[in-house]
């Protein structure tokens, strides 16, 4: 049986709903952030050193990293589903894809909630102002150029097909919903892309996205 160990309101949201597109069957094991730090609970390095979700477990197969376990996945039980045919073009774009996700979208978006962060939090007056100011240059000469130029290539992209690898929905898309929730949610992303806002709602409505969040519990990302 494959188990997910399930981090509230995290990228483990995507496992869930690839193995409800599936039909997979599954066991959640859920595990909450501490209220303070908002990281993951110590028992998680118990699955696996790093400590981090999304991990699966699959008999004696321990699968970390998002894009692993989508991949590990649709290729063991996918029967050809969610991925284009093996030496096609459109497997190449939805390998492409598979690794932008995590390696070129996540990062900005990342960088931008930390200095975010960094503005909002307490500290001594005298140094407010010069936290503000570093973090406000450092946004302003590589965060946002980056978001938006990602964001308007994104936007380009889907301008090819209802789906980042053209006419068919696949595992590639369960992939980009994160960093395009995420930047929806602290990144500007709004109706003046409408072409991601529309991607949004579309993979919001699928039956098994809906399953998914019953499955999973709240999950603050779900929103178009």
């Amino acid at each position: 049986m494959i188990v997910v160990h399930h981090l509230n309101n995290s990228r483990s949201q995507r496992v869930l709903w690839l193995l409800e597109e599936l039909g997979l069957p599954y066991e959640i094991k859920k595990y909450e952030r501490n209220a303070q730090t908002m990281l993951a609970p110590p028992e998680l390095q118990k699955v696996h050193p790093l400590g981090k979700s999304p991990v699966i477990t699959d008999g004696d197969v321990t699968v970390a990293e998002s894009g692993a376990i989508i991949e590990y996945l649709v290729e063991r039980y996918g029967n050809g589903r969610l991925a284009p045919a093996i030496g096609t073009p459109e497997r190449l774009r939805w390998r492409y894809w598979m690794h932008f996700a995590e390696g070129s979208a996540m990062p900005p978006l990342l960088l931008k909630l930390i200095f975010d962060k960094v503005e909002s939090s307490p500290m001594p007056f005298f140094v407010k102002p010069i936290a503000k100011a570093i973090s406000g240059k450092v946004k302003a000469a590589m965060v946002t150029p980056n978001l938006k130029r990602q964001l308007d290539f994104m936007e380009g992209e889907l301008g090819k097909g209802e789906w980042f690898v053209g006419a068919e929905f696949s595992a590639a898309d369960v992939q980009m919903s994160f960093p395009i929730e995420a930047a929806a949610q602290r990144a500007g992303l709004d109706a003046s892309r409408p072409k991601l806002m529309g991607y949004l709602k579309r993979i919001h409505a699928r039956p098994a996205y809906k399953r998914a969040l019953e499955r999973g519990g709240p999950y603050s990302f779900a929103n178009d």
